[in-house]
């Protein structure tokens, strides 16, 4: 069995992880992941025996109790490439044995739930809304650079996306990644399904232009108008593309929700969504228990 060199899986001199610097008995079942920094004391307040376990950059996590279920809340930063790193070192402290640096034999499946703030493409999703994301699509291309298992239904809605999308001239491909595990069954109320596009920027990959100028003006316009035989497109966020990819090649359970905070379609915006925000931790967490 090969083992990982000190360059790939790089552990800090207390043995935590790299980035997250968490150790492997600190990682229970369950992990609520937000962007936010901040937002993990409010995740936290919510938890009984709550405590901080580590903070580093923008990663900061605090582990609790909710219903006497153990729960992780981890904050990951903005964008796919923060993802990636959150995904993959979680998935390492519950698969690898870090002091042989070789893969366990047992391998744990991790419930990774991403709690969000999102703007809607739809003119009839107001802000307030949940949202949950059936597909993600990713516009980041970071699973490119992943071997991903075979999957048909994946690889037709990459087909028929693209298929729609290349009406846009030099639009580059997208991907695509399902959601995985039972939560279409747990989150069939309190919340709209839909089709989430994950982009690489906030600004001009999601159609905004300040003093720029666009590459693709009509995008957002094209991604409105996209539905397959289930799902429409509903709403972009930063992350989801590089959770749902990465959880189906390692083997973890994952799902985005999202507050909708922004109406693009209607140019809405809202300002104080703290209220609204305490709410739908509260709701995921009570799925989960």
């Amino acid at each position: 069995m090969s083992t990982y060199g000190a360059s790939e899986l790089i552990l800090n001199p207390d043995g935590s992880i790299f980035h997250l610097h968490l150790h492997p008995e600190q990682i229970p079942d369950t992990v609520l992941l937000v962007g936010d920094p901040g937002r993990v004391a409010l995740a936290g307040s919510m938890l009984t025996e709550c405590r901080q376990v580590a903070t580093n950059r923008e990663f900061t996590s605090v582990t609790g109790f909710y219903h006497g279920k153990e729960i992780l809340v981890l904050s990951t930063g903005i964008g796919t490439d923060n993802m990636d790193i959150v995904v993959n070192e979680l998935d390492a402290l519950a698969n690898i044995d870090m002091q042989a640096r070789v893969n366990k034999d047992d391998k744990r499946r991790l419930t990774l739930i991403r709690i969000g703030t999102s703007g809607s493409l739809q003119p009839d999703i107001p802000v307030g809304s949940r949202v949950a994301s059936a597909w993600s699509v990713g516009l980041d291309g970071l699973m490119n650079y992943y071997r991903r298992p075979s999957n048909e239904p994946r690889e037709k809605f990459e087909t028929d996306i693209n298929s729609y999308l290349s009406s846009i001239q030099g639009f580059p491909v997208v991907y695509a990644a399902p959601v995985a595990g039972s939560f279409l069954r747990q989150f069939n109320s309190g919340c709209l399904w839909g089709i989430t596009v994950a982009a690489h920027g906030f600004y001009g990959p999601q159609g905004r232009n300040l003093r720029s100028e666009l590459a693709y003006p009509e995008l957002n316009d094209r991604l409105t108008h996209y539905k397959d035989e289930t799902y429409r497109i509903t709403n972009f966020e930063m992350e989801s593309s590089a959770l749902y990819g990465l959880s189906e090649i390692l083997g973890h359970d994952a799902l985005t929700i999202c507050l909708i905070i922004a109406n693009r379609a209607r140019q809405k915006y809202l300002g104080d969504y703290t209220r609204h925000m305490e709410e739908l931790i509260r709701y995921v967490l009570d799925t989960q228990t």
